[in-house]
């Protein structure tokens, strides 16, 4: 139980309510035309280079062992393409972590993991209307292999450089190599999902104590039915918003409870135990979605009955 306690506090920033789990970030991309945001080398997990190239630190495990990590934002292809092929990654996934816009997945090519997550970060708004964007996604594209792996970014946000920095703060953790990496990448996204949840559970509340107020104190009949009509707009937004939502957690559900129960190669089995976690929180978080899309479907029927009352 400690060893569970001490990969959490690992993987997972204590933080207030309403705090994002990601940061923002000006990537090298934006300076320097490169994709690139670190590249490290780890052994005995301990990251033992700093700043070097992609090139030097393939050849530094090669020579040395450990693995590297190499994270990149919205590469193109000329530039993952030297990536891709030192690693000898399949072109189906390398097209799929350039292009983007993938649904969450895991698949294997060869000796090589490839996982897709969505991120969600919750867009603050002063007033909920008609037109609010809730959540705002992103994509995380994890190529993970028995020495290496390979992080590519889309969207402005989701960084995970204060998660590289807390990893490297637990060498015991990062000692057990790629799949450490894998995991605190998915639980950091998990946890995203987990406080997204929250804040938009409050949105819902807010419509449904505003619709169901209008009904007994007859604002919507005082106003000839335009609130009513203000709350239906919102309440469809908010539909539309949690169905991206639920794009981005449910078709996660399969790939977590592959990574958590079939024993694979490239996931350290002790670091596969702590997946189960991950599932575990995802599949409550998923539940809390649909709950969503039921829930609002109740608050827009009352809405539409007192707008016929109005009527």
């Amino acid at each position: 139980m400690s060893m569970i306690r001490d990969l959490r506090a690992a993987v997972r920033p204590s933080r207030r309510r309403g705090d994002s789990p990601y940061e923002y970030e000006t990537t090298r991309a934006a300076t320097t035309n490169s994709a690139i945001v670190d590249c490290g080398v780890y052994r005995d997990g301990r990251r033992v280079s700093r700043h070097v190239s992609p090139s030097e630190a393939i050849a530094d495990v090669h020579e040395n062992g450990g693995f590297t990590w190499i994270g990149l934002h919205e590469p193109n292809e000329r530039e993952f393409a030297g990536i891709a092929q030192e690693f000898g990654l399949h072109p189906l996934a390398v097209e799929d972590a350039v292009h983007a816009h993938q649904r969450p997945k895991l698949e294997r090519y060869d000796d090589t993991l490839f996982t897709v997550f969505k991120t969600i970060h919750y867009v603050e708004h002063a007033e909920l209307t008609a037109t609010s964007e809730v959540v705002e996604t992103g994509e995380v594209m994890c190529f993970t292999g028995r020495d290496f792996i390979v992080t590519v970014r889309h969207g402005g946000q989701g960084s995970l450089r204060a998660l590289r920095h807390r990893l490297q703060d637990d060498p015991e953790l990062l000692a057990k190599g790629p799949s450490a990496v894998l995991h605190a990448i998915a639980d950091q996204v998990v946890d995203g999902y987990i406080a997204v949840a929250d804040a938009v559970q409050d949105d819902i509340d807010e419509v449904e104590i505003d619709v169901f107020s209008s009904g007994t104190n007859g604002k919507a009949q005082g106003r000839g039915g335009s609130a009513s009509k203000g709350d239906a707009g919102r309440i469809y937004q908010l539909k539309r918003e949690v169905l991206e939502f639920k794009r981005a957690v449910s078709p996660l559900l399969r790939p977590m409870q592959q990574l958590s129960e079939r024993p694979m190669r490239l996931v350290d089995s002790d670091i596969q135990k702590y997946f189960r976690d991950v599932a575990d929180h995802l599949a409550r978080v998923n539940e809390q979605v649909l709950n969503f899309d039921d829930l609002l479907n109740s608050i827009l029927q009352a809405n539409l009955a007192q707008a016929t009352v109005a009527q």
